[in-house]
């Protein structure tokens, strides 16, 4: 490892054992002002402020303002809760999670290969160490640059009950882990340059990664979407969706129609509350060609 990595994983192991060592509620209040500090820093204010021009053109500058400083300080929140990951995942009910939503559309899926499909949206990590009471769950997760950071978070992810697949394996260690019975977890919401399929995102055609409708159809396996929602206490709310399905799932253009459909439910999600959505990735980076379609090529998804 180079000297730079190591500096760094030091670093963040360092802050993160600090946060761990307060309680959550005041490791949440650092992390808000850690959010506050970024903001004010302008790390990638500009593109936030592009992207929620685009989705709510109807807003004031005002408004998307403040979305965007509720947003910047759900980030601190996030990062703060990684040091209390596998306390927070394994708390009573009412702790941490207050209301499940729809998790009862997961029990006839126990012992089952299933897709569980979110995006960037509040604490995901700590929605998959939830869910993972139920059944086993592998995060599909892009390695980090710095190995003594992925190291790390690999960990905290391990002490919640939560696996890991590297998208290094290709769609090899998926299929594994959905013949085992596990629900293999994957973000789908980032630009998938010319290789998704351009679906409406907010009104406009966005990229979209192809590989979980393809996945859904090729293994016989079904996506439920699956969201943690952040209470004014801090405390959140589990929502689950689906199974999602589609008509003819045997035709041609079967898996444009499923990933158009997981689109539109993380859209309403984020629609309901924006400020937890993660606005600092050009969403709609990738323009749409003449057809209105890319060619998709095989992905994973955005791996988390």
């Amino acid at each position: 490892m180079r000297a730079g990595d190591r500096a760094v994983a030091l670093l963040a192991r360092g802050t993160l054992g600090s946060l761990r060592a307060l309680s959550w509620e005041r490791a949440r209040a650092v992390g808000e002002r850690l959010g506050d500090g970024v903001r004010g820093l302008g790390l990638r204010r500009k593109v936030a402020q592009e992207n929620l021009a685009l989705a709510f053109p109807q807003w004031s500058a005002a408004e998307r303002e403040r979305v965007l400083r509720a947003h910047y300080r759900e980030l601190g929140r996030v990062v703060a809760e990684y040091a209390h990951l596998d306390r927070l995942a394994r708390a009573p009910l009412g702790e941490v999670f207050v209301e499940t939503g729809g998790i009862e559309v997961l029990e006839p899926l126990r012992g089952r290969g299933a897709i569980l499909l979110s995006g960037h949206f509040s604490n995901f990590e700590l929605m998959g160490g939830m869910v993972g009471r139920l059944n086993p769950v592998d995060f599909l997760v892009k390695p980090l640059s710095n190995p003594g950071v992925e190291q790390f978070i690999a960990g905290r992810r391990a002490a919640a009950g939560v696996g890991c697949i590297s998208t290094s394996e290709g769609t090899r260690g998926v299929y594994q882990a959905l013949a085992a019975g596990r629900w293999v977890a994957i973000l789908a919401d980032q630009d998938a340059r010319q290789r998704g399929l351009f679906v409406p995102f907010f009104g406009r055609p966005a990229s979209t990664a192809v590989g979980p409708a393809r996945l859904s159809l090729k293994a016989g396996v079904p996506i439920v979407m699956g969201f943690a929602v952040r209470r004014p206490d801090g405390r959140f709310d589990l929502k689950v969706e689906g199974p999602l399905e589609v008509t003819r799932p045997e035709a041609p253009d079967a898996v444009l129609r499923l990933t158009a459909h997981h689109v539109a439910v993380l859209e309403a999600q984020v629609r309901a509350r924006p400020e937890l959505w993660f606005w600092l990735h050009r969403r709609w980076k990738t323009r749409a060609p003449a057809g209105g379609t890319a060619d998709a090529a095989r992905t994973g998804g955005e791996p988390a």
